[in-house]
């Protein structure tokens, strides 16, 4: 992998335009009774088109045989080395709802979660509760103050919330408390060095107080924590790749994690016809475009494969509105596989395209992870796209003597 470093000496600012689409989970595995994939059985004409005109290949987001997490999926594609860019999941959240975070704060993501008699995880996510049942059980948890530190708790969507502690001496090196399956009790928090005992315990002790007041609220019975961090200093993708990127993206979390490397978060619908508007509308105004599509994951989450097959499918009917604008680059892959006969994410690679003027075309007849494990860009890591985006746009130079 290149270094960002060498990619900004590079790197040159040009009128040409990107646009990386990301199907979120977009990666599965075949259905028992057909063999096909949801990508494979979706009926994906455009994408087809754009694999067609284009380059192919599978792509793994973090490392062969590596579960990535939303975060690391992303910011490999976005050009940063996920192993050495870590970043905690309850800022991406904080920042995705806009809330002001200071130097020293420490936020952590949390899921109303429930759990049976027997103090075990039956639902993570509580039935996927409305956004609005979300801010109503925030309000009974919100004010309070332990140790000396004072909590936020504000609503982001559906389950998800987050959960601010303000106060001196707070260390984010804290494990979770979601064990991530169901079946499992919540974890305590615990201190991963001895600076992090008393977030430790302030955390915890906002747990217990949050189920004493969670308990006549079936099935919003509990809570679980994870991704405790402090807000992180990366470099911005203005400076080291010479872009002024925008991000079009519904959920919190990914407008979070555009804030966090430079991109400007733009306003658009929830729908995935409104963010393919929203970039019509800021077309002329940026040239690096993040779209981000998360119904697929969120269908491949919940095991529902024709459920995921139909979002694809409604992202390459919105797919003309982009090819209209004829951008000098179009990415479409994926942060990671989210198969739905595993619910879950999963290590496969994803599959990816990459049409411009100047690629190879490589004889792909279509988008699918059989047909781009054939392309001609082979397997490779995510944090070889964006060199591979700036170089199709013609926005860099060369490379030593």
């Amino acid at each position: 992998m290149i270094a960002l470093g060498q990619i900004k000496d590079i790197a040159r600012p040009t009128p040409s335009k990107i646009v990386l689409l990301v199907i979120d989970g977009l990666g599965g595995l075949p259905h028992p009774k057909t063999g096909m994939t949801e990508l494979e059985t979706a009926k994906t004409p455009n994408l087809d088109r754009l694999a067609k005109e284009g380059i192919c290949g599978i792509m793994d987001p973090v490392s062969p045989g590596i579960i990535p997490g939303s975060a690391p999926g992303h910011l490999a594609l976005f050009g940063y080395d996920p192993l050495r860019f870590v970043v905690g999941r309850g800022v991406l959240e904080a920042l995705g709802i806009d809330f002001e975070l200071k130097e020293r704060d420490v936020a952590a993501r949390g899921n109303f979660c429930t759990v049976d008699g027997r103090g075990l995880i039956t639902d993570r996510r509580a039935g996927r509760i409305s956004s609005q049942r979300c801010t109503e059980l925030c309000g009974l948890l919100s004010g309070l103050n332990i140790k000396n530190t004072r909590l936020f708790v504000s609503p982001v969507k559906e389950h998800r919330f987050v959960v601010v502690f303000r106060g001196e001496g707070l260390s984010s090196e804290l494990s979770d408390s979601d064990p991530q399956k169901e079946g499992l009790a919540p974890k305590s928090v615990i201190a991963l060095s001895p600076e992090a005992a008393r977030a430790a315990s302030i955390a915890n002790e906002f747990i217990a107080k949050a189920k004493a007041a969670l308990a006549d609220q079936y099935p919003t019975n509990m809570v679980l924590l994870r991704g405790f961090a402090h807000y992180p200093d990366f470099p911005k993708m203005s400076e080291v790749f010479g872009l002024k990127p925008a991000a079009i993206a519904s959920y919190p979390m990914y407008r979070g994690l555009a804030k966090v490397v430079g991109m400007e978060p733009l306003a658009t619908g929830a729908t995935i016809e409104e963010e393919f508007f929203a970039l019509v509308d800021h077309y002329n105004s940026y040239d690096y475009f993040f779209l981000h599509v998360k119904e697929a994951d969120i269908a491949g989450e919940d095991g529902d494969f024709d459920r995921k097959v139909r979002v694809i499918e409604e992202v390459d009917r919105a797919l003309p509105r982009l090819i209209a604008l004829d951008p000098d680059v179009i990415i479409v892959t994926a942060d990671h596989s989210t198969p739905a006969v595993l619910k879950g994410h999963s290590w496969h690679p994803v599959p990816f395209l990459l049409r411009s003027q100047w690629c190879r075309p490589d004889g792909v007849e279509e988008f699918s992870e059989r047909s781009c494990s054939l392309g001609a860009l082979g397997r490779f890591p995510a944090t070889d796209v964006m060199p591979l985006a700036l170089a199709n746009a013609l926005k860099l130079g060369k490379f030593g003597a």
